[in-house]
């Protein structure tokens, strides 16, 4: 399993006055930049912004996307968001803990093995 947090998304309703904030906060310029998703790098760590989200994600890189998911199913998750490809080959998936939190996996596709 994953051994740090890489991506943490938070959702936000206005993405242009979040973009202005979290610029400030985090002291960087974005790397994305779309109507869809903002990304910023902090050394190993990406900070996004997400205009449909839902709640704050965090995700860990994982090397076998399908194992780790089952993984945390047997500890009792729930699925959230089934394993999915967003673009470029990169996986995620997401389950739910007992308290409705939801934690996210992320494969890139240099890691692919389903």
């Amino acid at each position: 399993m994953a051994q740090n947090i890489k991506l943490i998304v938070y959702p936000v309703s206005d993405l242009d006055a979040a973009k202005t904030l979290y610029g400030k906060y985090l002291g960087v310029e974005p790397y994305a930049d779309g109507p869809y998703y903002v990304g910023y790098k902090l050394g190993d760590l990406e900070v996004g912004l997400d205009p449909n989200g839902q709640a704050v994600i965090s995700y860990t890189d994982v090397a076998d996307i399908k194992s780790d998911l089952q993984t945390l199913l047997d500890a009792g998750a729930t699925t959230h968001q089934d394993i999915k490809d967003v673009g470029g080959g990169l996986l995620i998936a997401q389950v739910k803990d007992a308290n409705g939190n939801v934690l996210g996996l992320r494969q890139s596709s240099q890691n692919q093995q389903m």
